[in-house]
């Protein structure tokens, strides 16, 4: 991966950490690091997920299903931390 390519992977992984964390209201004592983890992990989890569900159009850069299912993954990871605390 180049660097603009992981720069572009943790401002997505917060964007969804975020979503999710909005989706999933409640005081987590999570920092900046751990949302943008979250949605990081959200984004491979759901991502797979939604390329199992329709495959993206050849030569996409974005992908709807895989979008959506990136926050669903990030919200499951949440419930899953939230679980274990």
């Amino acid at each position: 991966m180049h660097l603009f390519q992981w720069i572009s992977a943790a401002i997505v992984g917060f964007v969804v950490g975020l979503i999710a964390r909005a989706v999933l209201p409640g005081a987590d004592h999570i920092g900046v690091i751990m949302t943008t983890v979250i949605g990081i992990l959200g984004s491979f989890v759901g991502g797979f997920i939604g390329s199992l569900i329709k495959k993206p159009v050849e030569g996409a850069r974005f992908h709807p299903a895989g979008f959506l299912m990136s926050i669903m993954g990030a919200v499951v990871l949440l419930i899953i931390l939230r679980m274990m605390q």
